[in-house]
């Protein structure tokens, strides 16, 4: 389909050549393994996974309850085709749609677009996987119970699980939730992910899990779960009960249930040992042929190339009309060099004593992950991108 362009359109073609790759469907490739995995955990939901990424503003945010002045709306996080229409954010944005099919218990896998800076956990294109569970608000403490099947299995012994979350009035249940079915469904959902968590990381040893407070506009009480993974604590789960908004526009009034939302690439970098984000996009056979379906195989470097830095400064303009942000000096550096560049790193920012204005110095690690970059080829692209940024930014280069 065409969209018109209007003052809100800033997808890239690099990014609009993302969308046909569908990693999470490619039978041998890390996200897909994941998926199946998770999915084979989840055996009785219905899986969707054919929702296209383009989606309206209605969908990715006013349904799922974004006030109009949430940060998420921003043309510097989010990737706009017109102002109307989008590349989703996160699954959630199929959230209404799968609901208004039926399915009581679901979970959507998709790409996801955000814009963000460069580094190599982060990447402007991944993948997430919602899952939810709805039942019925005068049965569920009863459903529940049938549903949930408490182990006790010796091997998850190793796993750590510490919750010591509360119910609050930051992080209330919602007063139309009877507080025992509401206390019912929360059980649920932990329990569901605890295990899942569990049967992931089996291998991993001594594997520490904990549950903390958050904030979604879609639940109410919210928590993601954390895991310790090489000396820090990592993001891999966000979740909440399902804000009853939500199900009553979906067509489910008399009905109560729980949401999460779990970063794919997150976790296959540490079931996978995946050092760098970009290989997941990389069609190098040395990548795509260390893996096998439906296992997980610890990721093998092939390489290690050398890097090329250089550095890009600039002075900026103090017009406020083109205020700066990194994430649309990023999104330059990735529509010039694409995946060449490993990461981007502010070393510099100063403001000159008499004129007031101010400086910005950037470095910028070029590293292939399948070959070696000559110098001169880099050069080439850094010229592009010196001026694609004075250009689009409206700066004086240094």
């Amino acid at each position: 389909r065409a969209y018109p362009r209007d003052k809100l359109t800033n997808v890239t073609p690099s990014i609009l050549s993302k969308t046909t790759r569908q990693l999470y469907l490619q039978q041998y490739h890390p996200i897909s393994i994941l998926r199946n995995c998770i999915e084979s955990y989840f055996d009785k939901f219905h899986h969707f996974n054919s929702f296209s990424p383009i989606v309206t503003t209605v969908q990715n945010f006013d349904e799922l309850g974004f006030p109009a002045n949430h940060p998420g709306r921003s043309t510097t996080d989010s990737y706009y085709i017109n102002n109307s229409i989008m590349l989703r954010t996160h699954t959630s944005a199929h959230q209404r749609q799968a609901f208004k099919t039926g399915a009581e218990k679901f979970l959507i896998s998709a790409d996801v677009y955000r814009r963000d800076e460069i580094d190599t956990c982060h990447y402007p294109v991944f993948h997430q996987m919602e899952g939810a569970q709805i039942f019925s608000i005068n049965k569920a403490i009863e459903e529940i119970a049938c549903d949930m099947q408490i182990s006790t299995s010796q091997q998850y012994r190793h796993i750590n699980t510490d919750d010591n979350t509360v119910i609050s009035t930051t992080n209330p249940i919602q007063p139309c939730h009877p507080i025992e079915v509401a206390n019912a469904t929360i059980s649920h959902l932990k329990y569901s992910l605890n295990e899942l968590v569990k049967m992931l990381f089996i291998d991993e040893k001594n594997l520490q899990v904990r549950w903390v407070d958050a904030y979604f506009p879609f639940t109410s009480p919210s928590w993601e779960m954390e895991i310790f993974y090489q000396g820090k604590w990592l993001e891999v789960c966000g979740c909440g009960v399902i804000e009853q908004d939500i199900l009553n526009n979906a067509g489910q009034p008399d009905k109560i249930g729980w949401a999460f939302g779990l970063g794919l690439e997150r976790i296959a970098m540490v079931l996978f040992n995946i050092p760098d984000i970009r290989l997941f996009w990389s069609k190098d056979p040395r990548f795509i042929n260390q893996f096998t379906s439906n296992e997980i195989i610890k990721f093998k470097p092939f390489s290690k190339y050398p890097s090329c830095i250089k550095d890009l400064s600039f002075w900026m303009n103090n017009d406020k009309e083109h205020e700066f942000h990194i994430t649309n000096f990023c999104e330059i550096v990735r529509d010039i060099a694409e995946d060449l560049v490993e990461d981007v790193k502010l070393i510099d920012d100063f403001m000159h004593p008499k004129t007031k204005k101010r400086s910005l110095c950037f470095r910028i690690n070029y590293r292939s992950m399948d070959r070696t970059c000559t110098n001169e080829e880099i050069n080439g692209i850094q010229d592009k991108l010196r001026k694609s940024v004075a250009e689009k930014l409206d700066v004086t280069l240094r």
